[in-house]
């Protein structure tokens, strides 16, 4: 790879780097193929990118992007985009395959540990929020129709 192709890659993940909201590091090593293509579909469908990326190209690209205190060794695969997609995606591939270890992560400008990362995995997504929300709303017009409907069935049997 010549030195060109490197700093474009540098600027290019320094970018991406910088517009993500969590960036999650694993190690991948002795995944098959058939199991990294799983995590990438997986990844694709929920928006997040994945890629394995060299150590150092890595490190100056998150030094680019101001996001400090990551430190890694061996062979990592990087997972980056919205905060719970991404934390979602990482956790729920670590519990399929034992092989896939989360190792640190940088959520909303911090080093995070893998106890946060599987602990927003758990968290409700915005649509499953609204979603929520709309069941709590719609709650008592229901339970008062159930009630009118209850009441003109008890009238129609007296009469």
């Amino acid at each position: 790879m010549t030195r060109d192709e490197k700093s474009k890659i540098v600027a290019e993940l320094g970018e991406a780097f910088k517009a993500s909201e969590a960036i999650v590091i694993s190690d991948f090593k002795g995944l098959s193929v058939k199991q990294l293509e799983d995590l990438r579909n997986s990844a694709r469908e929920a928006g997040v990118k994945v890629r394995v990326i060299k150590n150092t190209l890595a490190n100056i690209a998150l030094k680019n992007a101001e996001k400090n205190g990551l430190s890694f060794k061996d062979t990592n695969i990087f997972l980056w985009g919205e905060q719970l997609s991404v934390c979602k995606v990482a956790a729920k591939f670590e519990e399929k395959n034992e092989i896939f270890k989360l190792k640190i992560a940088h959520i909303d400008g911090e080093v995070a540990g893998v106890d946060k990362v599987r602990a927003l995995s758990k968290m409700p997504s915005r649509d499953e929020l609204i979603a929520m929300l709309l069941q709590v709303w719609n709650a008592p017009i229901q339970n008062f129709t159930i009630g009118l409907n209850a009441l003109k069935q008890k009238k129609e049997a007296s009469a």
